[in-house]
């Protein structure tokens, strides 16, 4: 199968959501169609710092997404891409596709002046991970996901922790 990759378009609307739908649930996350319809909207409109690119076959027609957006890394003084989400369909796997979209990111990430292409996965997702390390090297970070939560009346302010050290 031949594949190409190119960045989302309207007329893919239907297909990425479906693909996207398929990706969430993929990831055990529940089918939020307001979910996957913002999403569409942020990538279409490039919002958010955001850039869908799809992988398409000899008809055009999608048979994987990649989820990307620009992020600052001020620890090393540069610019980076990172990849939020990357999906083939079961149907198109093995073509190519998934490669073929880390790829074009990897192009992406250099024409814009970006060190690196960054992304997360399970480390259980042992099918994926033999892909990325064709591509990519292992970091060896855990991540962390603290939940947003509003200001308790006695915490400092954003401006008065600055002055703290992290590392």
């Amino acid at each position: 199968m031949a594949v190409s990759v190119r960045p989302i378009a309207a007329r893919d609307e239907s297909t990425w959501c479906d693909l996207f739908s398929q990706y969430r649930s993929h990831r055990s996350e529940a089918g939020d169609p307001t979910i996957v319809k913002n999403a569409w909207e942020w990538l279409l409109h490039r919002e958010h710092s955001l850039l869908g690119l799809v992988a398409v076959d000899s008809d055009d027609a999608p048979i994987a997404v990649a989820n990307l957006r620009w992020f600052a890394r001020p620890d090393d003084g540069d610019i980076a891409l990172f990849l939020d989400d990357l999906f083939t369909a079961p149907e198109a796997r093995g073509s190519g596709a998934a490669g073929a979209l880390l790829q074009e990111a990897a192009a992406i990430a250099a024409e814009g002046g970006a060190t690196v292409v960054r992304w997360m996965t399970a480390e259980e997702n042992t099918t994926a991970r033999r892909l990325y390390d064709r591509h990519a090297i292992l970091t060896g970070r855990v991540t962390y996901d603290m939940p947003a939560a509003p200001r308790a009346s006695t915490r400092a302010t954003a401006d008065e922790q600055l002055g703290e050290a992290v590392t």
